[in-house]
């Protein structure tokens, strides 16, 4: 049944022909596979640390989260009154002008104070006041939602 008959012709061969093999045609996609797979890992491994680096105690609120269409620029104040922008410290008086290059003088740029719960709110009302006076509109604080229990 699965045997092949010899063709006529003496039974020799006629060239190199009748030795190869029927070339492949599907596509191997282990490989493929196997990319993806590495490359969820890592993704999977680096999302937590794409998050601002400055660690701050937020306090709590029952305000529904505001939303919005660009991403908002991220300006912190430490328990110790340091400031930083996203995850870069910063001195006082170079604020407005690090925030002026950043923002390529864009007055409508949204900026978010994060202040600490710990800290003065007179110091992060400060902070926000240099903010102001330097031309930018929309500046808001960021708190923390309250525990679903509380």
């Amino acid at each position: 049944m699965g045997a092949q008959l010899a063709k006529s012709g003496g039974g020799r061969r006629r060239g190199r022909r009748s030795n190869r093999r029927a070339a492949m045609s599907d596509i191997n996609v282990t490989p493929m596979v196997d990319v993806m797979l590495v490359l969820l890992v890592i993704f999977m491994v680096a999302a937590p640390l794409m998050t601002v680096g400055v660690e701050v105690d937020l306090p709590e609120t029952s305000a529904a989260p505001m939303t919005g269409q660009d991403e908002p620029l991220v300006v912190s104040v430490s328990a110790e009154g340091t400031i930083y922008i996203m995850d870069s410290e910063i001195a006082q008086d170079t604020l407005t002008e690090k925030l002026a290059a950043i923002t390529d003088n864009k007055a409508d740029t949204r900026i978010f104070v994060r202040g600490d719960k710990t800290i003065d709110y007179g110091r992060v009302m400060e902070v926000m006041g240099l903010i102001k006076d330097a031309g930018f509109t929309k500046v808001a604080l960021i708190a923390e939602l309250p525990a679903k229990g509380s």
